[in-house]
């Protein structure tokens, strides 16, 4: 990896980062592409594979423009922009056209950001006829459809820049009502929105929904995301661990550290709930998790996948620059150096628990591990990175054997999908969080306190059944089975390098546990191992708990009695807590 200044100890206790790491690795990261930059400067291409798209040199330009940019405006040297003024000369003659849903419409995005946020150094000093001709390109994402999601705020975004600057004022004005306007609809409460009309709920809230709007806001001065940018961080922020982990959920990972974006965003607008130490802590954890854990190739280009190339972690549009949308974290450059983000001494993270009834989520951190209850975000059917129950910081989704799901038995021993479901709701009382949900032919509660959670499916009675616990990388020895068990029944144990644990124990309707080897493993590593139990759910009941944490805080203690009665399922835990729940009988198919 590129030089870094000294670590600060006293400023920063947590990550050891500053402001000035946060300056090397952009610079660091901006001279590793630029042997990449063809001779006219409008393309950057990286070596790697091709995306669907197949204008990967345009995503270099605009992705590491929008990095110079951030750098620029927030003080750095203005040389940084000369290769790509450069490139605006000829960028409109050879980048491929803005057309309805195709990928130049995401990029123009980027241009006109970037263009915006360095008007004075750049944009002001072109010649009239680049202006013109870069106006043009950029105005035809006013022109065309996009796909019906987060793309919206693009030309929102190119018309927010041309407004500003005085030209094809109507159609811009336009584009950004016609986009804030689009998204409206799709906002779910407690902060968070839906990526389209599918109820898709992942880290576009923070790289892209809130974003945009709040790039709008600041640069233009009109406008205010109001408190939905806060309400959103105060979830958002749980979903990082301490050693700087993100969530492993949903599409476009590769963008890895732009999960930072929206916090820094939040700053920038006073729109925040965490200290300004907080939000450092968190954002400088997120990077420099990253690029210790092998985000970068030797020659310093940040790769396709995840810790390391990770080719699960992908879509069919990520290409060799894919990545770059990871220069959204850079926005908190724009912070002055003397803006108490930089100044103030790291705070820990946030631990703590959320229920997001709108989204159907639950947020938990207990700072070795954040994870996410999933009763309410999916893409399609099928999809590991939207249809397994629970999500973490610490684990990824397997593939041959999938994590965390729970499954009808067919009688070919195949076992069901999640599929398409209905969210029921979301809740907390106290120090206990729920969330639930149906899909087709199964009733499905999640109940967490502390560190055990409880897994309540309901399906048709003398079903077979199985689930599965979260995936570790195993150490040596690799599965080991509990030496006493915590409930009465069975269950399956595995332990990673680190020493976490991961524990699945039956409580009703499980008769065997076992330990499943995934050999392709997940972002984490290979190969995996997965906690399985199955069994047959004579009443129609199949419950198990379920625990993520390290050895020595194995919660053997604290695990519930559970009674079912009739449509009611109650919890008490052994310091007299209970919470009661109705899980109603499933509606839809049954094997």
């Amino acid at each position: 990896m590129f030089p870094l200044p000294p670590e600060d100890r006293t400023l920063s206790p947590y990550t050891g980062w500053t402001r000035a790491h946060w300056e090397a690795v952009a610079d660091g990261l901006l001279a590793a592409v630029e042997p990449y930059r063809s001779a006219d400067g409008a393309v950057i291409t990286l070596p790697g594979r091709e995306s669907w798209s197949r204008c990967d040199g345009l995503e270099g330009y605009a992705r590491t423009f929008l990095l110079a940019a951030f750098r620029v405006a927030g003080g750095g040297p203005a040389e940084l922009l000369e290769p790509y003024a450069r490139g605006l000369e000829a960028g409109p003659g050879v980048w491929q056209p803005i057309e309805d849903r195709t990928q130049p419409m995401v990029e123009a995005a980027s241009i006109a950001l970037s263009l915006w946020l360095t008007r004075e150094h750049l944009w002001d000093r072109l010649a009239p006829g680049t202006r013109d001709r870069v106006a043009a390109y950029l105005a035809e994402a006013l022109r065309h459809e996009p796909v019906d999601n987060n793309w919206w705020l693009f030309p929102a975004m190119v018309g927010g820049f041309l407004s500003a600057a005085g030209l094809h004022t109507e159609e811009a004005d336009a584009a950004v009502e016609r986009g804030l306007a689009r998204i409206e609809p799709w906002y779910a409460g407690d902060g968070w929105y839906t990526d389209g009309d599918n109820r898709s709920f992942d880290h576009y809230n923070g790289w892209a929904m809130h974003l945009y709007p709040a790039l709008l806001a600041h640069l233009s001065g009109k406008g205010s995301p109001g408190d939905r940018l806060r309400r959103f961080l105060e979830s958002y922020a749980l979903t990082f661990d301490q050693q700087g982990g993100m969530l492993h959920q949903g599409r476009s990972l590769t963008y890895r550290f732009a999960s930072a974006t929206s916090l820094f965003a939040g700053a920038l607008l006073e729109a925040t709930p965490l200290a300004p130490g907080r939000t450092r802590r968190i954002a400088s954890g997120v990077l420099r998790r990253f690029l210790d854990e092998g985000a970068l190739s030797a020659e310093g280009l940040l790769t396709l996948g995840w810790h390391g190339p990770h080719e699960p972690s992908l879509q069919s549009y990520s290409g060799s620059a894919s990545p770059y949308w990871a220069s959204k974290a850079f926005l908190g450059l724009l912070l002055p150096a003397d803006h108490p983000v930089w100044t103030a001494t790291e705070e820990p993270g946030p631990t703590g628990l959320a229920a997001l009834p709108g989204p159907g989520l639950v947020v938990q951190n207990t700072g070795d591990v954040a994870l996410l209850l999933n009763h309410g975000s999916r893409h399609h059917p099928g999809d590991p990175l939207y249809d397994r129950y629970a999500y973490s910081t610490r684990t990824g989704p397997t593939t041959r054997v999938p994590d965390n799901h729970f499954g009808l038995v067919r009688p070919d021993g195949t076992v069901t999908e999640r599929g398409a479901f209905t969210p029921r709701g979301a809740g907390a009382a106290g120090d206990l969080a729920w969330a639930a949900s149906a899909s087709d032919g199964v009733e499905s509660l999640s109940v967490i306190r502390g560190a055990v959670e409880v897994r309540v499916h309901r399906v048709a009675p003398g079903s077979p059944v199985l689930q599965t616990g979260w995936a570790l990388v195993p150490a040596e020895p690799p599965a080991e089975p509990p030496a006493e068990p915590p409930v009465a029944g069975p269950g399956a144990r595995v332990r990673d390098g680190d020493g976490l644990l991961s524990e699945l124990v039956a409580v009703r309707g499980y008769t065997r546990a076992r330990v499943a080897d995934d050999p392709e493993g997940s972002a984490f590593g290979a190969p995996a191992l997965v906690p399985v139990l199955e069994g047959v759910a004579e009443d129609g009941w199949a419950i198990s708990t379920a625990t993520l944490v390290h050895a020595d805080a194995a919660p053997a203690g604290d695990m519930p009695t559970v009674e079912v009665a009739g449509d009611t399922v109650t919890f008490t835990w052994a310091d007299g807590t209970r919470h009661a729940r109705t899980v109603p009988e499933p509606g839809g198919a049954a094997l």
